[in-house]
């Protein structure tokens, strides 16, 4: 049986190169390391990336949690967790990054969110040689396939496997009665809010909570205020980073006084650093939420 099953491997590699090879695919070095991305483009190494530039504070808590943060060589001005990588160089916001910036700090590998700016950057970044990788990063079902393609390019697959596991194993847990329900508010004018193809809304659910417009698909939509007081959320969340937290500038405003949770003032404010960026905290995240719901009952 095991003979068998080592035969039937090696004609798979057999037919995979060979179909490689009649569609002009590059078929990697004995020892290259490979991946696709989520742009579907093949990223191949000839050895473990040594010099990174992660351009997402996600990329940036990913690459320190698996072990390869002393290979980061470039951040963005957002990356500032863990604490270490606020001593790595800054090459600017990052989206769109700044190519000359980037490519000053000599990288063999260059991380970037999946975005229509950073399609063009990778492209301009590949022109100089250097090797690029885009993976999308919406939803927390996508942190374990980004953590491990990360790790397999920079030499740390087993401890990026051993994350990725925690987060699918938290991304296929059944979701406890909801309780209470919210709204997340990004934009008020035109108000924008939160959906279900978001990483917030999987948060909120794993908490207890019933994101209002977990009906729309897309990870953020458009909406009129007075959809939002029909929806009639317990509470508006708010990501923010300021401290004291204050009630939002449009919370004053009379039209944004139909919807109950404004006028009672019932906003839970949610720390930024932890709630806007898919990482390795995601439990910490849900743990947090849960206890701020508790709270504010």
């Amino acid at each position: 049986m095991r003979r068998w099953a080592q035969r039937t491997h090696l004609a798979g590699l057999v037919a995979l190169t060979l179909a490689a090879c009649a569609r002009g695919d590059h078929v990697p070095a004995r020892g290259a390391l490979a991946v696709t991305d989520d742009a579907g483009r093949r990223v191949t190494l000839a050895a473990p990336a040594r010099r990174i530039v992660s351009l997402l504070p996600s990329f940036t808590e990913i690459l320190f949690a698996i072990g390869a943060g002393d290979g980061v060589v470039g951040r963005t001005t957002w990356c500032d967790y863990p604490p270490e990588a606020v001593a790595v160089p800054s090459v600017g916001d990052g989206m769109p990054p700044s190519v000359e910036a980037v490519a000053a700090r000599r990288p063999d590998l260059v991380v970037l969110y999946h975005s229509g700016p950073n399609v063009t950057a990778a492209a301009q970044l590949e022109r100089l040689g250097i090797r690029t990788i885009l993976l999308d990063l919406n939803r927390l079902e996508e942190l374990g396939p980004a953590a491990r393609r990360i790790g397999a390019l920079t030499g740390h697959a087993r401890a990026a496997d051993s994350l990725a596991r925690v987060m699918d194993s938290l991304a296929s847990q059944a979701p406890p009665p909801s309780t209470q329900s919210l709204v997340f508010i990004v934009w008020d004018n035109p108000p924008i809010v939160i959906g279900a193809g978001s990483y917030l809304d999987r948060l909120a659910t794993l908490a207890g909570a019933r994101n209002v417009f977990h009906d729309v698909r897309s990870p953020s939509a458009q909406v009129s205020i007075e959809t939002i007081a029909a929806r009639d959320p317990d509470f508006v969340a708010i990501l923010s980073d300021s401290a004291p937290s204050v009630p939002p500038r449009y919370a004053s405003r009379p039209e944004w006084r139909v919807v109950r949770a404004v006028r009672e003032h019932r906003f839970l404010f949610l720390p930024g650093q932890l709630f806007g960026r898919p990482g390795p905290r995601a439990a910490q995240a849900i743990d947090e939420l849960r206890r701020r719901l508790e709270a504010a009952r």
